[in-house]
């Protein structure tokens, strides 16, 4: 990864400057980011994004041309330029591993160290939280509304091009089953699926022409894109140049539930009986939901826009506040905002989840200087390095399990606004 200093803004530096001259940067301070509420009628959030986010705070340092485009900025004195040409985070982070949930007020990350360590990673910190979370969050309701039906993470045209990669990372973590971007089968070893689209099927003379040329380069087991004229005629074609062996049809028109009880007579009437049936077309985790409840014969959905803008909700809502200070004494003392609606409690937060057979019941926000026993929160960076490395598929496996233990009632998709995990505080 290249240097990740200048992915923040500009406050978080005039902040450590003026903080430099007054002489107060270096007292000790410790940062927390969490999500005040869940959208409106969810019962839980993802976690997604933790391990990018500690590359990122490894990486967070400036270039010599990232120094020189600081230096011609006027607010910026040449002494604090230069103060930044060492830094390097010194403190240590606490915090949920990718997968994990989190629920109003969970301590995500506690950000140990001085106040010059550790305010200027606020930006970079919230951005990729922020976002991979709330593609998580969606997704995690898309696998429960799916009921297993596969899903495939199809949206890298429908946002940045990096956004795209995180997206396909976070949908794996949470259970889909595959992504079309290379990219992101290739950083994070993540399965890769995609056969053709509608311009490969009008760049020939005939359907038939496009579907034999794709049949005689991919196999028979491919998914032929049968909608582009229509769908009917197209699945008789697909059957006639590839047999009954034909590996699957994709649809990505048309009522998403007619559509496939259709094509599923249609394809056994022709003999294809295990040819699967695929759908794609601004799915969410309502279209999936009713797909299930209806019984539509499909074997596997793409997902694209809806997933990755977070089915509604693209940001998590995180916040990075400072919890607690070191004091002209010498003591660490607690501080809190008091704004209305934004109020934050001070000190360093823990979390300690409670089970009851077997299920969540609750979680204990705890205040404490010192990780207590059963914490979830575990060291994830110390002494300039990270202190664990984790893989998106021990994250997926960190998530199914949780999930495993969230009572049916927090699984819910049309859940109103109840909630049913609580949260509370304890001194």
């Amino acid at each position: 990864m290249d240097t990740t200093g200048l992915l923040t803004d500009k406050y978080e530096l005039t902040m450590l400057q003026a903080a430099l001259q007054s002489g107060d940067a270096h007292k000790k301070a410790n940062f927390e980011l969490f999500a005040r509420d869940l959208p409106k009628g969810r019962r839980y959030g993802v976690i997604a994004g933790t391990q990018r986010a500690i590359d990122a705070v490894e990486n967070f340092k400036f270039s010599e041309d990232q120094l020189e485009f600081l230096r011609n900025d006027p607010e910026f004195t040449e002494e604090f330029v230069e103060y930044l040409r060492d830094y390097e985070f010194k403190g240590k982070i606490y915090g949920l591993m990718d997968g994990d949930l989190y629920f109003p007020h969970t301590p995500i990350l506690n950000v140990m160290g001085t106040f010059a360590d550790s305010v200027i990673l606020e930006t970079v910190l919230l951005s990729i939280l922020n976002h991979d979370s709330a593609v998580a969050s969606a997704a995690s309701r898309m696998v429960v509304a799916a009921e297993g039906t596969p899903l495939i993470e199809m949206g890298s045209r429908r946002t940045h091009e990096e956004a795209a990669v995180a997206s396909a990372r976070a949908a794996y973590i949470v259970g889909f089953d595959a992504t079309s971007n290379l990219e992101a089968g290739h950083r994070y070893n993540i399965p890769v699926s995609g056969t053709a689209a509608h311009a490969f099927t009008l760049n020939y003379e005939t359907e038939e022409d496009a579907f034999r040329a794709q049949v005689e380069s991919l196999g028979k087991d491919t998914t032929l894109l049968v909608d582009t004229y229509d769908i009917e005629e197209g699945i008789r074609t697909a059957v006639k140049v590839a047999g009954t062996e034909l590996g699957a049809i994709r649809i990505d028109s048309g009522d998403l539930h007619d559509e496939p009880n259709n094509a599923r007579r249609l394809l056994d009437e022709l003999g294809a009986v295990n040819t699967r049936i695929v759908v794609s077309s601004d799915i969410d985790e309502y279209s999936l939901m009713e797909l299930s409840e209806r019984g539509t014969p499909i074997d596997g959905a793409g997902v694209g826009t809806r997933l990755v803008t977070g089915s509604g909700h693209p940001t998590a809502g995180m916040v990075f506040k400072l919890v607690e200070r070191e004091n002209s004494n010498g003591e660490m003392v607690p501080v809190a905002k008091k704004s209305s609606s934004k109020a934050s409690v001070g000190g360093v937060k823990w979390s300690i989840r409670d089970f009851e057979n077997g299920f969540l019941k609750g979680e204990r926000i705890m205040i404490d200087d010192k990780r207590p026993n059963g914490a979830l929160q575990v060291l994830l960076y110390a002494d300039g390095a990270p202190e664990q490395k984790e893989t998106a598929r021990l994250s997926k496996r960190c998530h199914r399990e949780i999930m495993s233990k969230l009572p049916v009632e927090g699984k819910l998709i049309n859940a109103g606004s109840a909630f049913i995990v609580p949260t509370f505080e304890e001194a």
